[in-house]
């Protein structure tokens, strides 16, 4: 069986991670699917949003530490191109990805779905920095991604004590956008995912953009960015189609169309 599934509906790409008899550790094969799937859905523009979640019991537990300690420094360095790979990926896809995440998403799997744009979690999924367990830093970009969502010091106690959160304690500090109950995982996922592919594509594409470059960009050069972007969205199919909605009091019906 494939370690990556992959699975279409309407304008929806699911992709899971299928090892669940290892808690969807990672391994080479799954992070290829991962890349194939985020260049599939790049390129087709039928695909509006994408999801990702987990097989069996668990989101992911990253590394394979079964594997640890046996491979060399070399090899760590290899795998861990084809994970920064995929989070280069992520962060690049021009259109919205959904983090689906019950059970665990520990040390390089929470850090994935740090990488999506928005996470749901079941009531009873945890998350774990677990790298200092094991002697390790972060990788995969949770360096990067959580300081910048719950600030320094609150970043340094989740990595250096390496103790699982809970959703509801991810939620509170923002790194999670929905926790709900666990049957109702699927359901309130797709059904979010759903509302992003209904939602103009060219907006949202130039939001993601914007929001990535924030932290690298001056007050002065970001509102130079929103006004530039905002003169050619203006003059958008979805805008004339949004306004034309508004003014006749229907939903608007969005079409990506390149300005």
């Amino acid at each position: 069986m494939a370690d990556l599934l992959q699975h279409r509906e309407g304008p929806l790409l699911e992709l899971a991670l299928n090892r669940p008899e290892r808690l969807n550790a990672f391994s080479e094969a799954m992070l290829e699917g991962l890349l194939d799937g985020l260049a599939l859905a790049s390129r087709e523009p039928a695909i509006r949003a994408v999801v990702i979640k987990g097989s069996g019991r668990a989101f992911s537990a990253g590394g394979d530490v079964n594997a640890m300690g046996e491979a060399r420094p070399q090899d760590v360095y290899q795998h861990i191109g084809f994970l920064n790979q995929v989070i280069l990926a992520m962060i690049q896809l021009p259109k919205p990805i959904i983090a689906a995440v019950h059970g665990y998403a520990a040390g390089a799997g929470f850090n994935l779905a740090l990488a999506a744009d928005l996470i749901v979690a079941s009531e009873t999924a945890h998350f774990a920095m677990s790298f200092a367990q094991v002697g390790l830093i972060s990788d995969g970009g949770g360096l990067h991604f959580l300081p910048r969502l719950v600030g320094p010091h609150v970043a340094k106690e989740i990595f250096f004590l390496a103790e699982p959160i809970t959703a509801a304690r991810a939620h509170e500090l923002g790194i999670v956008n929905r926790v709900v109950p666990d049957h109702e995982l699927s359901e309130a996922t797709t059904a979010l995912a759903g509302k992003l592919a209904q939602a103009p594509a060219l907006a949202l594409r130039e939001t993601k953009r914007l929001i990535h470059l924030a932290p690298h960009l001056s007050l002065e050069e970001m509102l130079e960015r929103e006004r530039l972007t905002q003169m050619l969205l203006a003059s958008s199919a979805d805008h004339r189609e949004g306004v034309q909605a508004f003014k006749e009091k229907r939903r608007p019906v969005f079409h990506e169309r390149e300005v």
